[in-house]
């Protein structure tokens, strides 16, 4: 989430004091990084009574601040350089690398095997193991909001990214493969929110008028699901996120209602459970459809929320994500004005959440004052086995070197004198089994 206006924005944010610039989970909802004009933080969200923040930094301005699952790796991005990516060790406090690119930094995507940046009319592709550069996908469609997905699975590590900047085409690109996979018309109007389940078979979408959402089947780009988010008005949907095992989609938008839905295949022969009053009139409308105009027959087999939540705020930016916390399933959601909320969900029979917990992410918590504040920034961990990554892909203490080379067509060639990032990292081998933590790519065989 950011709540600025842009990069070179003054960060437009209408928190309570110092303004939120920008917020993010983690691939696996076990952390939330928020970016503020005073610095950044990191949470460890494993308790629902207590928020234990594990870092803060003072980088001034963050926009962008990604963390790489559990592991020390964190992504930031400023105000002050938003054309520079810096990647750092947070737990050493060392830098590992970082890259400057043509224009402004709109997103970062990660997981295990790959590192994702989003300007407007390109991305670029790295290697985590080393941060090197493995292909430029240039001239794509105008995307002003850095509107983009990358799966959580290192083994099916898809890419997703608007394929026009007028209708609602998804391009999905295998980031492992460097290859496009699929092009889905997903919608009649621009995208606005794109999100992988965790083994990146399922892609969920919604388009700049925020009423239907729709779930399509990856690679195949085959529609699975749609669900309808509202009729009444169009809205701005922030976020989309899949549950841990898949089975729920959340929506959270500019207004103070935040959709649940499930994702539940129907048995095909009906025989998958005894028949309900609810099965009976979902065949019949199902049959009734058939005769019906197309756009009535579509809104008729849109599935309505199973849970939702209402915010005890409106018109706040937000973001949102669904996780197992103390064993039991809950909705997070962390507004531009600073609070975090936690609510309790029923997986059985839905209906309204349950808050939980109210926190605040900077300042004191309005429930508890040590709610907020950051604990255990410091952490002792043992020492590597091995060259740990910070020390093998971490800048020379001789000092930086800088190289501009030329950058990467389709085939791999120069094309139009196109240069890739400047960029400041140590060549040779890179051990990330570090203080074995995530992420576990490359293990050195003694």
């Amino acid at each position: 989430m950011e709540t600025g206006e842009g990069a070179e924005g003054t960060g437009g944010s209408s928190g309570v004091g110092i303004g939120l610039g920008c917020a993010s989970f983690n691939q696996d909802s076990t952390s939330l990084a928020v970016g503020t004009k005073l610095g950044y933080k990191l949470f460890s969200l494993t308790l629902v009574e207590k928020l234990d923040c594990i870092h803060e930094s003072e980088t001034a301005d963050v926009y962008i601040v990604e963390r790489l699952f559990s592991s020390s790796l964190v992504v930031v991005v400023s105000m002050a350089m938003p054309r520079r990516m810096n990647v750092y060790h947070f737990k050493k406090g060392t830098e590992i690398c970082n890259y400057s690119y043509s224009n402004n930094i709109l997103a970062v995507k990660l997981n295990r095997q790959r590192l994702v940046v989003c300007l407007e009319e390109s991305i670029y592709i790295h290697n985590i193991k080393d941060m090197k550069l493995l292909k430029t996908l240039l001239n794509t469609p105008s995307n002003p909001s850095g509107l983009c997905a990358l799966s959580i699975n290192h083994s099916n590590s898809y890419l997703a990214y608007p394929g026009s900047a007028t209708i609602g085409e998804i391009i999905v690109y295998d980031a492992n493969n460097l290859t496009t996979v699929t092009m889905i018309p997903a919608h009649d109007s621009p995208l606005a929110a794109l999100t992988f389940n965790a083994l990146g078979t399922k892609l969920a979408s919604a388009s700049e008028r925020g009423t239907v959402i729709r779930v399509f089947s990856i690679p195949e780009g085959l529609r699975l699901f749609e669900f309808r988010r509202g009729m009444k008005r169009y809205v701005n949907i922030s976020s989309l996120s899949f549950s841990p095992d898949g089975q729920f989609l959340c929506a959270s938008s500019n207004t103070e209602t935040v959709h649940i839905f499930k994702v539940e295949q129907l048995g095909i022969s009906g025989e998958d459970g005894a028949p309900t009053w609810t099965a009976y009139m979902g065949k019949m409308f199902s049959a009734a459809s058939s005769y019906l105009p197309a756009q009535v027959s579509g809104m008729m087999s849109q599935d309505r929320a199973f849970a939702t939540v209402h915010l005890l705020v409106s018109g706040q930016k937000n973001v949102c994500t669904l996780a197992i916390i103390q064993k039991l399933p809950r909705l997070l959601v962390a507004s531009a004005d600073g609070q975090f909320f936690i609510y309790n969900v029923d997986p059985q029979d839905g209906g309204e959440c349950v808050l939980a917990h109210k926190h605040r992410l900077f300042g004191l918590d309005e429930d508890k004052e040590e709610g907020s504040e950051c604990e255990g920034s410091e952490i002792t961990v043992p020492a590597p086995a091995c060259p740990s990554y910070a020390a093998t892909v971490a800048m020379p203490t001789t000092g930086p070197v800088t190289a501009t080379l030329t950058g990467y067509s389709e085939d791999g060639g120069a094309k139009k004198g196109e240069v890739i990032p400047e960029h400041e990292f140590a060549a040779g081998p890179v051990c990330l089994d570090d203080e074995n933590e995530f992420p576990p790519v490359s293990i050195l065989k003694r």
